[in-house]
């Protein structure tokens, strides 16, 4: 097989669903010449994520990933996906692929924000840039750049593999009415949103997907925030803590990385490299489609269960970008690469709102320009 014919090969792959009838770590199939002169290497490699892959959108990408990468080289590309915990913690994946402990992993680079602070500009950024303004970003304006240079430092090449739009801005117990209401709250929440939550008073603590429910239920925590609502309903929230905010503010867009330690990357050769690009690239928009295209039924759903659905009060939205704004300044004036990061992102932001207000209409339709409407031109 020609090095041409694996990448039609992999989009072909992506694109029929054959993921659909592959296990989870299928055994490899009878290697034939085609396949033994393609290029590409013969390799099993442990792939760690942090979300569970029985979640939809949110942990069943990397299934999809590792199966296709499979289909596409006959076999001679092996993705052993393994659960949260099963062999490496799941905030700490980045650091165990570094230390060559797993050759990849699939996770939300936020989660390294305490040892490495760029890093949670690459994940989320509150009141920040909407899921295909990133990934413009990324591929064209020099993001994905940025990401190479500063964990191939650490021994560490990052692929973006999967966005999602919007985050819910978490479950509540109470109905929130102003600022004031946050002070002494205690919630589950992640990367810059939770610090922003901190400086407004609330107790502010980090648990991964599958121990958020339990920690609702006892009282550990009186909120949460995670992720879409069609994950987080699936994790049973809702059956907890039944007023279900929005908009997703500290997450407007959420970006997913595929991270592989530098050897490992070396080991795939031009083919092998080419390859896994392209299948994240197919797992980009997979996941973004399936995530925007999921949620109108959840959230009709969940209304006819009970759950309310509310918008935060603009005065608790006001306050948290105040506070999301001060803490982005901190950030960049205590680390050069954050402040280079963020700053990539602000400058590209300024030419990309150019186009989005002229091009676009204004949510419900109509002609007003976006920044006209709400001031939005200047963000992140």
């Amino acid at each position: 097989m020609s090095l041409r014919a694996a990448l039609v090969a992999v989009l072909v792959a992506f694109g029929v669903g054959l993921v659909a009838s592959l296990a989870l770590r299928p055994a490899a199939p009878r290697l034939g010449s085609e396949a033994e002169s393609s290029g590409l290497p013969e390799l099993r490699w442990r792939l760690a994520t942090a979300f569970s892959t029985n979640l939809p959108v949110l942990g069943d990408n990397p299934l999809e990933l590792g199966a296709g990468i499979a289909a596409a080289s006959s076999g001679r590309m092996q993705l052993d996906v393994f659960e949260p915990g099963e062999i490496v913690p799941a905030f700490s994946i980045v650091d165990a692929v570094r230390q060559g402990k797993v050759e990849a992993g699939y996770t939300w680079l936020g989660y390294d924000q305490g040892w490495l602070p760029a890093s949670v500009l690459f994940g989320a950024v509150p009141f920040g840039m909407e899921p295909w303004e990133y990934s413009a970003w990324w591929y064209e304006g020099g993001g994905e750049d940025l990401a190479r240079d500063i964990y191939g430092a650490q021994g560490v090449r990052p692929l973006l593999c999967g966005l999602i739009g919007p985050e819910t801005a978490g479950w509540f117990r109470e109905e929130l009415r102003g600022p004031d209401d946050l002070v002494g709250l205690k919630i589950r929440f992640a990367g810059l949103g939770g610090k922003a939550m901190q400086s407004l008073g609330a107790s502010v603590t980090m648990l991964p997907g599958g121990e958020i429910f339990q920690a609702l239920e006892k009282g550990a925590i009186d909120a949460t925030e995670f992720s879409l609502p069609i994950v987080d309903q699936r994790l049973g929230f809702d059956r907890v803590a039944p007023i279900n905010y929005f908009p997703g503010w500290h997450q407007p867009f959420t970006a997913f990385h595929l991270v592989l330690n530098r050897n490992a990357w070396d080991e795939l050769g031009p083919a092998g490299q080419a390859l896994v690009e392209l299948a994240c690239r197919a797992g980009v928009i997979r996941k973004l489609s399936r995530g925007e295209g999921l949620q109108g039924a959840v959230l009709r759903a969940s209304a006819e269960r009970g759950v309310r659905v509310l918008r935060l009060p603009d005065e608790i939205l006001a306050a948290l970008e105040v506070e999301s704004r001060a803490i982005l300044a901190a950030e960049a004036s205590r680390d050069a690469d954050f402040a280079r990061v963020l700053e990539s992102q602000r400058a590209f932001s300024a030419d990309y709102a150019l186009w989005r207000e002229l091009a676009y209409l204004r949510a419900g339709g109509g002609s007003e320009p976006r920044g006209q409407r709400d001031g939005s031109a200047s963000r992140p």
